[in-house]
């Protein structure tokens, strides 16, 4: 499964790339807008710091803003996605911008059924919202279960990118399903690495080697 990492912060993102564990970036304009540098600026930056997929959204809500948009945002860098929301003026877009050739990442997805709709307008990514879910009882991860079996069904083309992921465990069950890719913030990504029983083996390994009083 890819990971993605789900910010506009460069400093975070060259560390992460830096340690060959990510192949892509998600943002949005909230996560822009925490940013000094200029939106231009900050995606051609982005956009060079990593080889693969970079999600850019746009602003416009109707149909005609979201055209003269994404293509002007697929002018960035030829790895660049256009991030739509999952609205009917989305999802035209989006059959319209595939049709030009532009990647389009479908967002704010929380129903098979809008994933069903993204895969038939010919969205590169879908991204489903779990965390979201979650937080109003729901199992997000159910949701993942079931846009799988759909695009398994009628082998469609449409990649599962779960997003709004909370904790660890949203990447494994992510792994789990079959997902094909997870975005996560910085500080999921830092969690990923982390178990008390790595810090208490590699302690002890260092307390014996000390005591032992060899050299290498």
């Amino acid at each position: 499964m890819k990971l993605f990492i789900d910010t506009a912060d460069l400093e975070e993102i060259k560390k992460y790339a830096d340690l060959g564990i990510i192949d892509g970036v998600t943002t949005n304009p909230s996560l822009f807008a925490k940013e000094k540098i200029s939106f231009k600026e900050g995606a051609e930056k982005i956009c060079k710091l990593v080889n693969g997929p970079v999600s850019l959204e746009v602003v416009a809500t109707d149909f005609d803003g979201m055209i003269k948009e994404g293509i002007q945002l697929s002018r960035v860098h030829k790895n660049v996605v256009v991030k739509l929301p999952c609205t009917q003026a989305g999802i035209k877009a989006t059959k319209a911008l595939a049709g030009k050739g532009i990647k389009v990442n479908l967002t704010l997805v929380f129903s098979s059924a809008q994933a069903l709709l993204a895969a038939k307008a010919g969205a590169a990514f879908v991204s489903p919202f779990v965390g979201r879910l979650d937080d109003i009882a729901q199992n997000g991860m159910d949701l993942i279960r079931d846009i799988r079996t759909i695009y398994d069904n009628y082998s469609f083309k449409t990649e599962i990118l779960v997003a709004s992921v909370r904790h660890p465990v949203h990447v494994v069950e992510s792994a789990l399903i079959g997902a094909d890719a997870a975005t996560c913030p910085p500080k999921i990504l830092e969690l990923l690495f982390n178990h008390p029983k790595t810090d208490e083996g590699l302690r002890n390994f260092l307390e014996d080697w000390k005591k032992s009083k060899k050299s290498l």
